[in-house]
C-alpha cells in the first residue's frame, strides 16, 4: 500500500487529479490494473487515501509548531505550514475544499488548531468560528493561487510584473470619482506579492482573534 500511495501522490504532484487513473498508476508500479483493486476499491478511495497520507505528513512535520508559548502564534505557524502544502500540491487543497468527510488526519489537524484556542478566554462558539474561518481562508487562498494563469497573461508574452502593470494602468484609467480606491492602490496592485497579501490577511484574522480573547497585540 505504501508503494501505491507513493506513486499516486507522485502522479498527483506531477500532473494533477485528472492524471490519476488506475491505468497510469499500474504503469508506474509495473503491474496490471487489476492489481490496484487489491488495495483500493475505487479512484475516489485512492484519492482520499492519498489526501490522508499527505495530511499525516503535515501533522508529523508541524507538531513542533504547537509548542510555542503564544497560542495565536502557534496557530499562525500551523496555518502557514498548511498553506505551503496546499500551494505546493494544488490537488490537495482542491480535495480538501470540496470534501466534507471526517477523515482521521484531517480531523486531527482541525483539532490541533482548535486545541491552541482552548488556551484562550473564548467561548466554544468563538473557537469554532475562528478555526473554521482560518482554515477556510487558508484553503481558499491557496486553491485560488494554484489556478493556472489567465489566458490573457499566457498569450501576452509578458512577465508577471509587466502584466500587473497593465492592470494597474487600467485602474488608473477609471473615473477617479467613481473608483477612488482603485486609484489610490493602483501602485500597490502593480507591485504586490501574493504571499505577502495572504500573510497580511491571516494576520488580520489573528489580530481580531487576539482582541476577542482580550489579549494585547502580537509580541
Amino acid at each position: 500500500m505504501d508503494a501505491v500511495l507513493g506513486e499516486a501522490i507522485a502522479i498527483l504532484d506531477e500532473a494533477g487529479e485528472p492524471a490519476l487513473t488506475f491505468r497510469a498508476l499500474a504503469a508506474r508500479l509495473g503491474g496490471g490494473v487489476a492489481s490496484i483493486y487489491w488495495y483500493v476499491s475505487s479512484r475516489d478511495e485512492l484519492l482520499e487515501r492519498a489526501t490522508e497520507e499527505v495530511m499525516g505528513r503535515v501533522l508529523a512535520d508541524s507538531e513542533p509548531l504547537t509548542r510555542g508559548p503564544d497560542p495565536v502564534d502557534n496557530v499562525r505557524a500551523l496555518a502557514l505550514a498548511l498553506f505551503d502544502e496546499f500551494v505546493r500540491r494544488p490537488w490537495f487543497g482542491l480535495f480538501m475544499l470540496r470534501d466534507r468527510g471526517m477523515r482521521p488526519n484531517s480531523m486531527a489537524m482541525f483539532d490541533r488548531v482548535g486545541q491552541q484556542l482552548m488556551e484562550l478566554e473564548l467561548t466554544p462558539r468563538q473557537r469554532f468560528h475562528a478555526v473554521s474561518s482560518i482554515i477556510s481562508y487558508v484553503i481558499g487562498v491557496a486553491v485560488d493561487l494554484a489556478q493556472p494563469p489567465p489566458r490573457e497573461f499566457l498569450e501576452s508574452g509578458m512577465d508577471r510584473g509587466e502584466f500587473l502593470a497593465t492592470y494597474a494602468d487600467r485602474w488608473r484609467a477609471l473615473d477617479p470619482d467613481e473608483h477612488p480606491f482603485a486609484h489610490q492602490v493602483a501602485d500597490e496592485m502593480a507591485a504586490h506579492d501574493d504571499l505577502d497579501v495572504f500573510r497580511s490577511g491571516l494576520d488580520l484574522l489573528l489580530a481580531g482573534l487576539r482582541l476577542q480573547a482580550g489579549l494585547g497585540p502580537a509580541p
